[in-house]
C-alpha cells in the first residue's frame, strides 16, 4: 500500500470554493473512479490556507490507471472550470507518494 499526500495552497479568500468543490463534485468523482481518500484536513496553524488530504493506493500501477481516467473525466473537467470561472482557487500544490514504514500504525 502507498499513500499520496497532496497539499493544496488556496488562493486568498479561496479555500471555502476548493472545499466546496471537493465536497460537493470531486470526492463523488472518486468514487466512481474508485479512488480511496483516507482523509481531508484544513490548515489551522502555518503561513496560509490550505487543504491536506491522503488518497490510498495498492500500487503505482493502480495510481497511474485510475489517475489518468480521473484526469480525462468529462465531469471533473466540467466541475473545475465551474468552480474556477472567477480565476483559480489553488495557488500551489505539492504532491507526495509515501510509503507506511514496518512500525506505521498503517500498512
Amino acid at each position: 500500500m502507498i499513500y499520496e499526500l497532496r497539499n493544496y495552497t488556496a488562493q486568498p479568500g479561496r479555500l471555502r470554493d476548493l472545499l466546496a468543490r471537493f465536497e460537493n463534485h470531486t470526492n463523488r468523482i472518486w468514487a466512481r473512479h474508485g479512488i480511496r481518500q483516507a482523509g481531508f484536513w484544513t490548515t489551522i496553524v502555518g503561513p496560509t490556507e490550505g487543504l491536506s488530504y491522503l488518497l490510498a493506493w495498492e500500487s503505482f500501477a493502480e495510481r497511474e490507471q485510475k489517475w489518468n481516467a480521473l484526469q480525462a473525466d468529462p465531469e471533473l473537467i466540467e466541475a473545475f472550470a465551474e468552480s474556477e470561472k472567477n480565476g483559480p482557487l489553488v495557488f500551489n500544490v505539492e504532491n507526495l507518494l509515501l510509503q507506511p514504514t514496518s512500525f506505521s500504525a498503517v500498512t
